[in-house]
């Protein structure tokens, strides 16, 4: 059966084509670190280029089905029994019945057909599901499956007006090497409140920047992972995000950033940060400045700054001449 990586997914502001650049600066500012923490995982990208069985990963994200896909590659320590097994019988199913995701998403973000199977898959995963952990698989399978065949360009805030087939859906089995998974962790909280809680060597922090909710933006995937069936409404058929809206999207972004660095346990602190303070769309413009960012982690510890090119993925509106994005580095006091 195929397989798939972790970087296997579209998504707004993946860092996966910055991985080497981050991981150059850890090593030559960090030396000897036994554990690293990343605040704001999304795609859990960055994490999975520090996972080694001698380095305890933290990994952390608002949303439920980001937090799903971290569990199943970070936390579990071994395949669940008969995998495989089960994710061919999800594969088989065939059935032409309406369901919920195929009536609120069918004809929108994927064909009918896909939405419909989708649906049924995720319904019979509540039931043949043993334990949390084998649900953690099979919902992360069927994330990245979905994913692969959705009408979109990597996000649910819209999705293409010209209904795009993209082909059959096909669960896979993630490619997760458990012998790195020893004394990880993985948390769904609000990250000013997680890091009261927790220690580090090494924190990586990369929060929205702008006014776009990953909420909105990812609000289909969280509500596939639920498998709570809440009522959706509009034409991007969204459900009730209210729980899962970030401050750091907000007019509170500055200060919410300020607490965070303030109550940050750790030795080393490395930010990502874009050049959108001045983006020609709106929704774009970043909440917190560069100076601002420079300014908070100054009051930590020793500040630098590395530039580097960078083509980010982004909605397509938001196109930045010259983008550059920024890695600040803060050894603490």
């Amino acid at each position: 059966m195929k397989s798939f990586n972790i970087q296997n997914r579209r998504y707004l502001g993946n860092k996966f084509k910055l991985l080497k650049s981050i991981k150059e600066l850890v090593k030559k500012k960090c030396g000897n670190y036994s554990s690293f923490i990343d605040l704001f995982s999304g795609t859990g990208v960055v994490a999975e280029s520090f996972n080694s069985n001698r380095v305890k990963i933290i990994t952390n994200d608002l949303l439920y089905s980001n937090y799903v896909i971290a569990k199943s590659f970070f936390e579990i320590k071994k395949s669940p029994v008969g995998l495989l097994k089960k994710i061919e019988s999800l594969n088989s199913i065939k059935t032409n019945k309406a369901n919920y995701f195929s009536k609120n998403f069918g004809n929108k973000y994927f064909t009918k057909d896909n939405a419909i199977k989708i649906g049924a898959i995720r319904e019979k995963i509540e039931k043949i599901s043993t334990n949390a952990n084998e649900k953690f698989f099979l919902i992360t399978s069927l994330i990245y499956a979905a994913d692969k065949v959705a009408n979109t360009v990597g996000h649910y805030d819209a999705y293409r007006e010209n209904l795009d087939t993209r082909g059959r859906l096909e669960l896979q089995i993630p490619n997760i090497n458990y012998s790195k998974n020893i004394n990880n962790k993985v948390y769904c909280m609000d990250s000013n409140i997680l890091v009261n809680e927790i220690k580090g060597d090494v924190v990586y922090i990369d929060p929205p920047y702008n006014s776009r909710q990953y909420s909105d933006t990812y609000h289909l995937l969280d509500n596939l992972a639920l498998w709570k069936k809440p009522e959706v409404f509009g034409k991007t058929k969204k459900m009730d995000r209210s729980h899962t809206k970030s401050k750091y999207c907000s007019k509170d972004a500055v200060l919410e950033f300020q607490d965070l660095i303030t109550k940050l346990n750790s030795k080393h602190i490395i930010v990502s940060y874009n050049n959108t303070e001045n983006s020609k769309h709106g929704r774009s413009n970043a909440k917190i400045s560069f100076n601002q960012i420079k300014n908070i982690l100054m009051k930590k510890g020793k500040a630098e700054i590395n530039q580097i090119d960078f083509k980010a993925f982004t909605t397509g509106k938001s196109i930045t001449k010259n983008h550059k994005e920024i890695l600040f580095y803060c050894r603490v006091k």
